[in-house]
């Protein structure tokens, strides 16, 4: 679980290590609805922080996601074509819809 439920360098480190040494098998990327990282430009978040804590965190990048659906079809290839991890493994998307506790699969 991470912010915005992007896949990032360190989410593929982790997920190596938790196929080889703790033998998961099925991966699943499940962003939210009602995402703040889906409804806010990484600009605003920003300006948030400056305004309310006195920080500057324009040097990070947050990867805020315009397009959730595209977003997740854009990771789990990521994760499909990682050459580290066993091809054996499952890679599957999904968006969990917040309000109703539905789940719904999306053809990635």
């Amino acid at each position: 679980r991470n912010a915005g439920a992007r896949v990032t360098e360190d989410v593929l480190r982790t997920l190596v290590l938790a196929t080889y040494l703790l033998g998961v098998k099925k991966i699943l990327v499940m962003p939210h609805t009602n995402c703040r990282m889906a409804s806010t430009e990484e600009a605003d978040i920003h300006e948030h922080i400056q305004n309310e804590f006195g920080v500057d965190t324009r040097s990070l990048e947050f990867r805020t996601v315009k397009d959730q659906e595209k977003a997740l079809a854009l990771d789990v290839s990521r994760i499909r074509a990682f050459p580290f991890l066993n091809k054996d493994v499952v890679v599957g998307g999904a968006i969990y819809d917040v309000t109703t506790g539905k789940i719904t699969p999306v053809d990635c």
